[in-house]
């Protein structure tokens, strides 16, 4: 369990690259507990990459790593990595090319079709291939994310009223780059899409309370960030 180590480091640090390079070397331990074997010069796929922290981790497991996102912010030491702009709402996959894994952490929440999300991944899998999807869901604690708990209060009266009680810029707001996602129903969407098998389903703080995941509505609060391994049908 990592999720009392990163309130911690977030108290005292906020969201830094620390922060996230936990979260990537944790999220690898899970992978390889579940049999994912990050073998030497995998070709890995970071899409969402942001600045690159997740991948960076892969690459020293021995992946061979391709960075991809709207715009290229990868840290410095990274800029010379293959590079991939794509808008994973309006972009047609295929111009990705094709991988035997891609990870992509922390980006589902923000886009406004995560189920046209799922039924382009295949195009970008190869057959057998696997998929590390990683999202906070909208009803765990964090759903909101900078207005957080506000968001229990609906995604138009939570962040107005943050607004006018806390007052502190925020980054997120709903329906531009926070969207509602929820356990349950992208399940469902997976199961709707005949190439793609969902193999584990946890808590992705604390993996090891995975029956949580396996409780309808009760998982929708419970579980602070949710990871799936998803695997392409050979």
């Amino acid at each position: 369990m990592i999720l009392h180590r990163l309130i911690g480091h977030h108290l005292k640090y906020g969201d830094d690259a620390a922060f996230y390079r936990m979260q990537a070397e944790d999220a690898i331990t899970w992978m390889e507990t579940c049999g994912r074997v990050l073998a030497p010069s995998l070709r890995t796929l970071d899409l969402g990459c942001g600045h690159g922290v997740f991948g960076k981790s892969l690459m020293q497991k021995g992946c061979q790593v391709t960075f991809a996102d709207v715009d290229c912010q990868l840290e410095p030491e990274l800029r010379s990595q293959p590079f991939l702009s794509v808008d994973l709402d309006k972009d047609d996959y295929r111009s990705l090319g094709t991988y035997p894994f891609i990870v992509c952490s922390n980006v589902f929440e923000h886009l406004a079709s995560p189920q046209r999300f799922l039924s382009q991944i295949g195009q970008t899998l190869e057959p057998g291939g696997w998929l590390y999807l990683s999202w906070t869901n909208w009803l765990s604690p964090w759903g909101g994310h900078d207005f957080s708990p506000f968001h229990y209060l609906g995604p138009v009266w939570g962040p107005r009223l943050y607004d006018r009680l806390i007052g502190k810029p925020r980054i997120h707001q709903p329906f531009e780059t926070l969207y509602p996602t929820y356990i349950g129903q992208t399940l469902g969407w997976i199961r709707q899409e005949p190439h793609l098998e969902c193999l584990h389903c946890v808590p992705r703080y604390y993996p090891e309370f995975a029956w949580i995941t396996q409780c309808p509505l009760i998982r929708e609060f419970l579980a602070w960030n949710t990871a799936l391994l998803i695997r392409k049908r050979p």
